[in-house]
């Protein structure tokens, strides 16, 4: 391109399709980046192709005095197209992948001409890296806007000059804390740290602000081109960041357990990089981007947290031949801690709450539940006395069903009592509307089962919320045996209004993530009663990834409601006729529930005790009422029983169709109960091992443990076949 041809004269170009360029009479190049196939803008297929056309224009047009990089959605730019890494299938793709985006940044940021990063809203990972390589950074300060770095969360590293621009820009410390962790930042916390330069109200006052920059930085340099450049806080050799290299790496295993090489991959990254000039760094920075593409890691979490979840964000365990339905009213019976968090949820999401409990204290005091955590957002600037009002508006307290009265759905969130809750649909359906559907947030008993204290079964469904229902993420929808479709529906739009993830099971004892979940804190237990040392039992449990160990996890859901749990599924099992295998925890359980008092971290005492003036610690008398043998098993034995456990009855509730797909059942496992996320989910660490080697693996383990280990049929045949659990 020639240097009398403008920026206007590249507009035509099909690759820019995506772009708008204009320039007003001062010189200022306002490029807009607008792709029209996406609700947010990403950096995919002819992105980079088009971004270095403009950038080349630009530079090569001597009528142009600056560039605001900008979007015309409410997002900036969102990241990197996932979908485009997926396809990579060797290093130098990866490398040559992210040298392309980098070479035309580092010409942009050289130009010698001043670039403002304009954004309009959320900038993450490639779409910050955008605005790093920008002279200048503005965000308009609104209450969704995030900026950073989150790449790690996918197994990955900032392949964009992340690693490089950020340290030499807010100091090594603290670009390794919102690399290695992918720290979101709002828009102030974000100019505190010196990630932004400045602060707009709206797009107006952005482009203003912009354009007043560019006319007062003619020659805008960045800080690391500049003659006599330090890093501040000093460079990865500078005494007072030594230490913080020798320390993060021990910190960074201590809370990943080596679980994810994307962490080590970004420190190498920061301390290497931060040894030598930017152009070298970024290079450093493209060779470990393509060795965590490559890594397994990589792969799991991205087939599922990415891929997966987003055919289950788009509908696709939901009904076809039903409208989209907006639910207006629910009402929730219980206050306690689950339907008080239920209320709150539902209430954020703009929808009126019916709160009803048997006294009007505890309805009160479950309003009182999301004043509380509103109280503590509008601590952190999280949220306005305004906007509490009117949450806490929405919510009205009551011990009346008669206020059940145009609800559209209801949820039961009573204690887990058959006659209870059968009172509860009765006295329900006397009052709402024929077109309401009902809903129990039970975590075990078989909807099929309570679905006949109802009138209309049909309309009968289970919504099983996790708790602290405000953080995380999940919902179990649970098709009984007469739920139709259309209930289905609607439940599942309900929980995508809420801003929560849906995943749809069939009804079974358990269903599928309370009865998965309950494998892995049993067979922690399980180890206690062979004479595992508690310790190697709670290390074997961080060494697998998951975010607690088993017996500390059990203290956190109670033994006492685990031991009623057992109880009661063997009191239904029997009802039917039908035997169940009890779980080697049952025994445990019961001598500690029963005769020592133990019901966990609710009465202060469970498998560990926890002082009021102090950190908790393993129960000693444990190891007196189980004791250790001399001969301990392995640390690999110990995490694979606690991983296969879990898998092997993932691939049972597989092919007994309890889950309906692989997608909800990888999901499940991640956001219901916390499986460890570098496996990409219970289906996918099958998947990922190799189904033929699990196999053999399983029955090593059902030899030396029992023949709970023994692989699932569905297994043995897909073994057998050379195939894999794929929902295609």
């Amino acid at each position: 391109m020639t240097n009398n041809q403008t920026v206007d004269s590249v507009i035509a170009i099909n690759a820019l399709d995506d772009f708008s360029v204009q320039r007003d009479d001062e010189g200022v190049v306002t490029v807009t980046i607008d792709q029209s196939k996406r609700k947010m803008n990403v950096i995919g297929d002819g992105f980079t192709e088009a971004f270095a056309t403009i950038v080349d224009s630009f530079i090569n047009d001597d009528a142009a005095t600056g560039l605001i990089l900008t979007s015309a959605k409410d997002t900036f730019v969102v990241g990197a197209d996932i979908d485009q890494l997926n396809q990579i299938e060797t290093a130098a793709q990866a490398f040559t992948l992210t040298e392309e985006l980098k070479g035309s940044l580092r010409t942009l940021e050289t130009s010698g001409k001043p670039v403002v990063a304009a954004m309009t809203g959320t900038a993450l990972g490639g779409g910050l890296e955008l605005a790093l390589a920008c002279h200048y950074r503005i965000a308009i300060d609104t209450p969704k806007t995030k900026l950073g770095l989150p790449e790690v969360k996918l197994g990955l590293l900032p392949g964009g000059g992340g690693t490089q621009r950020l340290p030499r820009l807010v100091g090594i410390q603290v670009a390794l804390e919102l690399m290695t962790q992918g720290k979101e930042l709002r828009p102030a916390a974000a100019k505190d740290i010196g990630l932004i330069d400045a602060i707009a109200t709206d797009r107006a006052d952005m482009l203003k602000q912009a354009k007043n920059w560019i006319q007062n930085n003619p020659s805008a340099q960045q800080p690391w081109d500049e003659k006599g450049f330090k890093i501040p806080g000093g460079d990865s050799k500078h005494p007072k960041v030594v230490p913080i290299f020798s320390i993060a790496p021990a910190m960074a295993n201590q809370k990943s357990h080596g679980n994810y090489p994307a962490i080590t991959h970004i420190m190498s990254c920061v301390f290497e990089g931060c040894l030598v000039d930017i152009d070298t760094g970024l290079e450093i920075e493209s060779r470990y981007f393509a060795a965590c593409v490559l890594s397994t890691e990589s792969k799991n979490m991205i087939n599922t947290l990415w891929t997966q979840l987003n055919s289950i964000k788009k509908g696709q365990s939901r009904p076809q031949g039903f409208e989209q339905t907006q639910t207006k009213k629910v009402g929730i019976l219980g206050a306690g801690m689950m339907g008080a968090g239920i209320a709150y949820v539902t209430a954020k999401a703009g929808i009126d709450v019916v709160l009803l409990d048997t006294e009007i204290a505890n309805a009160e005091k479950g309003k009182a539940y999301s004043a509380n955590i509103l109280d503590k957002a509008i601590s952190r600037k999280r949220a306005t006395e305004e906007k509490k009002q009117a949450l806490l508006k929405r919510i009205t307290p009551t011990v009346s069903y008669d206020d059940l009265a145009g609800c559209d759905l209801i949820i039961e969130a009573v204690f887990e009592n058959r006659e209870i809750k059968a009172k509860c649909t009765q006295q329900s359906e006397a009052v709402i509307s024929n077109m309401a559907i009902y809903a129990s947030n039970t975590s075990t008993l078989p909807i099929t089962g309570l679905a006949k204290a109802s009138t209309r079964p049909n309309q009968f469904i289970g919504l099983h919320f996790f708790s602290p229902v405000d953080k995380m993420p999940l919902v179990e929808i649970i098709v009984g045996a007469q739920t139709d479709d259309e209930t289905l529906a609607k439940a599942f739009d309900y929980v995508v209004q809420i801003g929560k993830t849906p995943i749809v099971v069939n009804d079974s004892h358990g269903f599928y993530t309370s009865r998965v979940f309950g494998t892995y804190v049993s067979e922690g237990i399980a180890m206690l009663g062979e004479g595992v040392h508690p310790r190697s039992i709670e290390v074997a449990g961080l060494k697998t990834g998951m975010p607690m160990p088993p017996l500390a996890l059990q203290d956190e859901v109670s033994l006492s409601l685990a031991l009623h749990v057992s109880e009661q599924q063997q009191v239904d099992m029997a009802a039917e006729g039908k035997s169940v295998a009890v779980r080697p925890s049952y025994e445990i359980l019961k001598t500690l529930v029963n005769e020592h008092g133990r019901e966990g971290k609710k009465n202060g005492k469970g498998f560990y005790d926890y002082p009021e003036d102090g950190d908790k610690h393993l129960w000693p008398e444990l190891i007196n009422l189980y004791p250790p043998k001399s001969e301990q098993p392995s640390q690999q034995d110990l995490v694979d029983r606690l991983m296969f456990i879990q898998a092997n009855e993932s691939a049972k509730c597989y092919e007994e169709n309890v889950v309906r797909s692989v997608a909800d059942t990888n999901i499940g496992s991640i956001f219901g109960w916390g499986f460890a996320p570098q496996h990409g989910g219970t289906l996918q660490f099958i998947n990922a091992m190799g189904v033929s080697a699990f196999v053999e693996r399983s029955r090593e383990l059902a030899a030396k443990y029992g023949e709970r280990f023994e692989p699932a049929q569905i297994l043995l045949d897909m073994a057998a076949k050379g195939e894999a659990f794929s929902d295609d």
